[in-house]
């Protein structure tokens, strides 16, 4: 019996020895990842793409919240006023500053560094329109640009050759006013007359909302004022794009949709929309200039919150959503934008997603790519623009008048 409890005691001692000197079980991690781009038909990829890194990383769990645009950043403001942001939410790059300058975001380097996380994969100009002073503070998940859409069925109607990369605007008035003229209630074009698309229409002219170091507005030069011009012409003037009476409440993507409509200026985010809905043939083309070429960079980014206790694991997530191959691929396969990682293999896949058969036009865009002026209050500056911008298209201003008063208030508020 003696023995026995010896032995029992040898065997109780081993086996605190061996539990004590065994790896601590690594436990799991969860992190919030709030996002609104998903909204609206791409839940499942997003969804696809969190079980791909959860896969790579059993232990980080990613609890995904997503909102629609319009009500996200009020969403977002009222969680970060109330130090319950989530440890990673995305931005667009027009709110992106507003965030970093308020301090709500976490600068990536070094915990990119201490991880070793490599985003080299991530298109550079992507990359660095969410740098500050040299420094990491979001990484772009997808960029976009604009260029024009346009129904061939329309052009064949009204025996007009297809846009082609050397059109202007000359061109590009003359078939829509071909196309004006099959119908009452068909139009030729549609480009918004807003403040979104101001910044970059005047670039084609020569000028710009703001001198070349961002110092002084530029609103009402010569360039800028005829470029206004021409925009609001064509709704005033030739109406080959309708006016808000004509269009009867329907938007321009319904009305395209419609077959009722041209050519469209929008952003290849309406790709997957159109290839489902529309029920003729339609391609693109690089949207025609007037003196030069340029076009919109739209990028959405993922951001750490700064006041994260996860930021390892969010940062890990963050570069696995930008910056791998697996979901670039996943993002191509659902026709959702384009992803900033272009490797051979994701060109190929992208490329081979169609319609728009002219996919070409998407890459050869990216030579015009014009951002909007990097200001903290770029938004509000858009907003007060956009009241002169409507002016000039009731007709109580004219272009210049417009640019010239809108020149002043904005000059001297900001």
């Amino acid at each position: 019996m003696k023995n026995l409890m010896m032995k029992c005691c040898v065997v109780l001692a081993t086996l605190v020895l061996l539990v004590a000197c065994a790896p601590a079980k690594e436990e799991n991690v969860q992190i919030k990842f709030m996002n609104y781009s998903s909204n609206g038909g791409n839940e499942d990829a997003l969804e696809a793409m969190v079980k791909a890194f959860e896969d790579q990383n059993p232990t980080i769990d990613v609890v995904i919240e997503t909102y629609g645009y319009n009500d996200y950043f009020t969403q977002l403001a009222t969680r970060v006023a109330g130090d319950q942001a989530p440890d990673v939410f995305e931005l667009n790059i027009e709110n992106f500053r507003a965030y970093a300058d308020k301090g709500a975001i976490a600068e990536l380097d070094s915990v990119l560094e201490d991880n070793d996380i490599d985003v080299s994969l991530i298109h550079p100009k992507a990359l660095s329109a969410f740098q500050i002073d040299g420094k990491q503070y979001g990484l772009p998940t997808k960029f976009s640009n604009v260029v024009l859409i346009y129904n061939k069925d329309l052009f064949d109607q009204a025996g007009i050759a297809y846009p082609t990369e050397d059109w202007t605007w000359d061109e590009e008035l003359a078939a829509a006013q071909k196309i004006r003229a099959l119908g009452d209630d068909i139009y030729g074009i549609f480009r918004p007359v807003q403040t979104w698309e101001f910044y970059k229409t005047v670039v084609q002219n020569g000028g710009a909302m703001m001198n070349a170091d961002q110092s002084e507005f530029t609103l009402n030069s010569a360039e800028n004022i005829e470029a206004l011009s021409m925009m609001v012409d064509r709704i005033n003037v030739s109406n080959v794009t309708p006016t808000t009476e004509q269009m009867s409440g329907i938007g321009d993507w319904d009305l395209f949709i419609s077959g009722r409509l041209g050519m469209i200026v929008t952003g290849i985010w309406a790709f997957g929309k159109f290839t489902t809905d529309c029920t003729f043939d339609w391609d693109i083309a690089v949207e025609p200039g007037i003196e030069e070429h340029a076009t919109h960079f739209f990028s959405d980014a993922l951001v750490v919150s700064a006041d994260s206790a996860e930021k390892d694991a969010a940062a890990l997530f963050s570069a696995f959503i930008a910056g791998s191959e697996e979901s670039a691929k996943l993002r191509v396969e659902a026709n959702w934008d384009l992803p900033v990682v272009l490797s051979e293999d994701v060109i190929a896949d992208y490329m081979a997603v169609t319609p728009p058969a002219n996919k070409q036009a998407v890459f050869d865009s990216l030579d015009y790519l014009v951002m909007p002026p990097s200001l903290e209050k770029f938004s509000a500056v858009a907003d007060d623009l956009q009241v002169y911008l409507s002016k000039a298209i009731s007709g109580e201003l004219t272009a210049k008048e417009a640019l010239d008063q809108a020149q002043a208030t904005i000059s001297a508020k900001y």
